[in-house]
């Protein structure tokens, strides 16, 4: 009798985990979490729609730099960099009169260009030398931003104002742009889903896990990890430019290094090589430093977001993404009674750019999420 009570959490479980394994449970998940998204501007006060705008652009930054560091293995300390050029460039657009979509397109292209000059040279070096020449992008990108006043503004940077909502919207400015990014994010989420899931992503997280095991396939670790930069450029380039839509301004600190740590860790704190984690890598970006500065004063708000950031990673080193797993993890190893040998939900989280070669299917498996 006590042996069956003590049993009985396991087939909950199992039957919980097989409910949402359901396609009819996902769909309904994802409808709601649409209705959820699409109606929380019409409710929420336009501060609070503001933020979640930025989420939505930063989620991009830190998607664009989870591609070359989560899959691809590669550090990058210049994601600022080209978020600063995207929203020049289309700052530069819209008070030159270009049509907007060539803007986007330029603000998308240049930085991805950029990002492909610097990987011809970056993607041969290892370790800190790669980190060393990534890390002077923002160093920089400050000064030649506030020399070429003409483009750029100079030193007090550059204001727009565009995207208004028509009439028949509705709407007001924030909410508008609130839905612009979110769409654009939207698409630009899907479209890594897809190359991180094809082929490839596949070869990409070859290169990662073993480049001598890459080499003996065919795959060009020197081509991939260009490509791997490259992404990431355009999509840090399309962050820049969501990121003036939402805020109507750029200066010269936007390429800060400061930005740039803080861009990777969100996407330490949402989850490597995890495309769900780099949506809760933007929460994180947007929420602890506002919601720190809201308990303690914007004083000892970094110090807060410091403590807080150590306090993840000491608990879940994988990230935020990695929490359902170790809370199923804790949960098994509770209805064990502590003893036998660790579940494998309880281990270290998949999202970790370890060296470790993985066979194809696991491979394949990793770029489900």
């Amino acid at each position: 009798m006590t042996a069956t009570a003590q049993r009985s959490p396991a087939p909950t479980r199992q039957r919980l985990d097989t409910l949402l394994g359901k396609r009819w449970v996902r769909v309904t998940g994802a409808v709601l979490l649409a209705v959820l998204v699409l109606g929380a501007p019409l409710n929420l006060s336009p501060y609070m729609v503001y933020q979640l705008t930025l989420v939505a652009v930063f989620a991009v930054a830190v998607l664009g730099l989870n591609v070359v560091m989560g899959y691809g293995g590669q550090v990058s300390l210049g994601q600022s960099a080209f978020l600063g050029l995207g929203a020049f460039v289309t700052g530069y657009g819209v008070t030159h009169g270009w049509n907007l979509v060539v803007t986007f397109v330029a603000a998308c292209v240049i930085p991805a260009f950029m990002g492909w000059l610097v990987a011809l040279a970056a993607a041969r070096l290892r370790g800190l030398a790669i980190a060393m020449v990534t890390i002077t992008l923002p160093i920089v990108g400050i000064p030649l931003a506030r020399r070429f006043d003409e483009i750029t503004g100079g030193s007090g940077g550059l204001s727009v104002s565009f995207l208004a909502p028509p009439e028949w919207s509705g709407l007001a400015s924030d909410q508008w742009r609130y839905y612009i990014v979110v769409a654009i994010t939207a698409v630009f989420f899907l479209l890594a889903r897809n190359f991180l899931r094809g082929r490839m992503g596949r070869a990409l997280a070859i290169v990662r896990d073993n480049e001598s095991v890459a080499l003996s396939m065919g795959v060009s670790p020197y081509r991939y990890k260009v490509l791997a930069f490259t992404v990431s450029a355009l999509f840090g380039g399309c962050a820049g430019f969501l990121y003036l839509v939402a805020v109507q301004y750029v200066s010269p600190e936007t390429l800060s290094f400061h930005t740039a740590i803080n861009i990777l860790a969100a996407m330490v704190i949402g989850g490597s090589a995890s495309i769900v984690g780099s949506l809760l890598g933007g929460v994180y970006y947007v929420f602890v430093p506002y919601v720190a500065s809201e308990i303690v004063g914007a004083n000892r708000a970094a110090m807060i977001s410091g403590a807080i950031l150590l306090a993840i990673l000491f608990v879940l080193p994988g990230g935020l993404v990695s929490l359902p797993r170790r809370a199923r993890g804790l949960s098994r190893r509770r209805d064990d009674g502590g003893g036998g040998q660790p579940s494998d939900d309880g281990a270290a989280p998949e999202d970790t750019t370890t060296t470790t070669a993985h066979p194809p299917a696991e491979t394949t498996e990793r770029h489900e999420r």
